[in-house]
């Protein structure tokens, strides 16, 4: 459904940091880093046929985090659930809501952690129990 997510950074470098070691408990490797004409950096972390993109804003304003709106990033366990958030807090995140575990709801038993970037952006790890 989706070509690819891309999130605001007042900090590329400090959000680089972040989400390279986030994004490697996924087995995500370097992003492509992008020079727009403008001269605002992009970088971009594929894996598995997505995209992830962080950027410093086009229009030189604040990178600020949408209002109600969540990134989930898919796990294989609820082992690399748990690792996702610790490393994400390890490198600046701040956990959010409930601590990490196993939440029952209507689309059955999920494993859930919640996180915000360095820039404030909601960041969700997942995994889909059997």
């Amino acid at each position: 459904m989706f070509s690819h997510v891309m999130v605001g950074s007042n900090d590329i470098a400090r959000s680089k940091r972040f989400y390279d070691a986030v994004l490697a408990v996924l087995g995500v490797g370097e992003p492509v880093r992008n020079e727009a004409p403008t001269g605002h950096v992009r970088l971009f972390y594929r894996h598995a046929g997505g995209s992830f993109g962080v950027t410093e804003p086009i229009n030189g304003e604040a990178a600020t985090p949408a209002n109600g709106g969540t990134i989930g990033f898919k796990c294989d366990s609820p082992e690399q659930v748990k690792q996702f958030h610790d490393v994400a807090v390890a490198h600046g995140g701040v956990s959010i809501e409930d601590p990490p575990g196993w939440r029952e709801g209507k689309a059955g038993a999920l494993h859930l952690a919640y996180v915000r970037d360095p820039d404030g952006n909601k960041l969700c790890a997942l995994y889909r129990g059997a």
